[in-house]
């Protein structure tokens, strides 16, 4: 059987489930579900409709979850186990021993089997098999039952709580310990629940995603939480030492390049309505913004609001001597928002000139408007440099050098975004854009939108669908990604892609390095092998796929959550062009 987790929208009763009929009841099963959420999976099987599924048994559990999504507001897939389609007979039999034969066991007796059990030998990935439970199911309760035995014990006579003992599997035997005799002493604050996560990583719990650093080069231990999506720094201490050196050394290098930097204290916010954007040449600033999670934010040429003012003032006033305002401020302020209200009524009217006007916007800034450039941050000095060298990069280079043409920047402007330094700002740079045509105006938004638009998020799943995007015509396999394949699972599925079925079985106990070889000799047609053109891994197409029902493949994940989405008609880029 397929096992996945399967949102409950696609779920229904079968009638071949023997309680269908039945009104659940759930006065039993509830507070389970409410405490822990719906443990043992549901034997579904594919409708007539290829999204959907019947649920064959299971069904308190499935009428559970729904009320426990009702009092929270929030629905979580439910674990399913899925039978083959059709055969009313053998999912009438499933449910009959899902029901009459069921005998579950304590659930920390559960995790403490599951633990014996690799004791004496077995994978996890055998353990899922045998108990019909996803690997990531079967790693959780793993590391349940490897917690101290005195906790498992205090979960078992229902003394803590479930998010309390899911938090302490990413403690080690030592914090346990340490914890227990904090739990032990009367006079001491003992943290549960969500407060245990901050005391167990000293503080604020940082995640791996905030590091400034090459995670490579990191000395000490990172968690996982298997009961989340986010692996953490163990050590805040070490994680910091790390991250200030990280950020003094990116102030350093906006120093050589003559930029003013002010790194603002830990956890300080940088308020971009407090300040104003002014180029380098006339003594724009770079802040720095660090949070108390450890992430780094950037902020390149602004001055406070306080310095522009002073430098108006001194500009207007260049003897000191103090002047008496026409008006006060109450009437500038009545005058500003009079004449505001009239253009913006104006403006609705004039959407090519508004389009100019975001435009404007998206490169210069403003107090409302806060734009960043995609840092396009790798892992590795080796992924940033076969990223550099792509020919994607090298296709979108020459379309932003020839905006910065028509922009009349300099050339060497490393972005669109963010390039004008002329002394008027956005006004300035509108007068440029008023003087080109609607065609030219949206190549250049095209480049802006291009040059922001945030890596790894699921809006890259849905413009690769709708622009066609074709990865064999811009890509090409490199050392650098097949040295970073280490599963001998995957690597037999990238093997039978490009050398066929019947190389990948007779090489199926052969080391990672072998197969990485005869991958490389089928991708250049070395060694006797034939060219094999135009490969591209199953998760970096569009739409993506995976290798193998583990899961955990980010562009596989996004793409499904748009499953559900109604995709236009056409997906032509030209044509697209035009609607717009």
């Amino acid at each position: 059987m397929e096992l996945k987790h399967i949102d409950t929208a696609k779920l229904c009763i079968s009638a071949a489930n023997m309680r269908a009929k039945r009104k659940a009841d759930l006065s039993h099963i509830l507070p389970s579900i409410r405490a822990r959420g719906v443990l043992v999976p549901l034997i579904v099987r594919p409708t007539n409709d290829e999204d959907r599924f019947e649920i064959v048994a299971g069904k308190r559990r499935y009428h559970a979850a729904l009320a426990v999504a009702a009092e929270s507001g929030e629905d979580e897939p439910l674990p399913c186990a899925i039978m083959a389609a059709g055969d009313d007979a053998a999912a009438l039999e499933a449910s009959l021993i899902e029901n009459i034969a069921r005998l579950d066991p304590d659930e920390v007796t559960l995790w403490e089997t599951f633990t014996r059990l690799v004791r004496e030998g077995r994978s996890p990935e055998d353990i899922a098999l045998t108990f019909g439970l996803t690997e990531l199911r079967v790693k959780r309760t793993l590391a349940l039952g490897n917690l101290l035995p005195r906790i498992r014990g205090l979960y078992r006579k229902g003394e803590i709580d479930a998010a309390t003992v899911r938090h302490l599997t990413l403690a080690s035997k030592a914090r346990q310990r340490e914890w227990l005799a904090l739990l032990d002493d009367p006079d001491a604050y003992c943290p549960t629940g969500h407060q245990l996560k901050a005391w167990l990583f000293g503080g604020a719990s940082i995640p791996v995603s905030a590091a400034l650093f090459d995670l490579a080069d990191y000395p000490d231990e990172i968690v996982s939480d298997l009961f989340g999506e986010e692996r953490y720094f163990a050590d805040s201490a070490t994680f910091w030492t790390a991250q200030t050196a990280a950020v003094e050394a990116k102030a350093e290098s906006y120093r050589e390049a003559g930029w003013d930097v002010t790194v603002l204290p830990t956890g300080e916010a940088f308020h971009s309505w407090e300040h104003e954007r002014c180029p380098k040449r006339k003594g724009g600033k770079v802040f720095i913004a660090v949070g108390s999670r450890g992430d780094v934010a950037i902020h390149e040429g602004y001055i406070s609001r306080k310095e522009a003012r002073r430098r108006e003032q001194s500009e207007a006033n260049p003897d000191g001597k103090p002047v008496r305002p026409e008006i006060s401020a109450p009437i500038q302020n009545y005058v500003d928002l009079h004449r505001h209200a009239a253009v913006r009524a104006d403006l609705a009217g004039q959407p090519s000139l508004a389009l100019r006007v975001m435009v404007a916007h998206a490169i210069v800034g403003s107090p409302l408007w806060n734009v960043r450039v995609e840092a396009q941050r790798a892992a590795s000095d080796a992924i940033a440099e076969s990223v550099e060298n792509c020919t994607s990069e090298a296709v979108f280079d020459e379309k932003r050098r020839a905006v910065l043409a028509l922009l009349g920047f300099d050339p060497e402007t490393p972005t669109v975004t963010g390039g004008y330094e002329g002394e008027h700002g956005i006004a300035g740079l509108l007068i440029r854009l008023i003087e080109l045509p609607d065609p030219a105006v949206l190549d250049i938004l095209a480049i802006v939108m291009a040059e922001t638009l945030e890596a790894g998020s699921q809006l890259i799943e849905l413009l690769g669908s709708l622009v066609a995007t074709s990865m064999p015509k811009v890509w090409q396999a490199d050392d650098v990604l097949l040295d970073l394949i280490k599963d001998r699972e995957v690597l037999g599925h990238l093997l039978a892609d490009v050398a066929g079925a019947q190389v990948a079985t007779a090489n199926e106990g052969e080391t990672g390095k072998v197969k990485r070889r005869i991958i490389r000799d089928c991708l250049s047609g070395e060694n006797g092998r034939d060219r094999h053109e135009g490969w591209v891994p199953k998760w970096m197409a569009f739409p993506p796929a995976a290798y193998t029902e583990r899961g955990g493949v980010g562009t596989v994940s996004r793409a499904a959550r748009l499953a559900d989405l109604r995709m236009p008609a056409t997906s032509q880029p030209e044509l697209l062009r035009q609607a717009a």
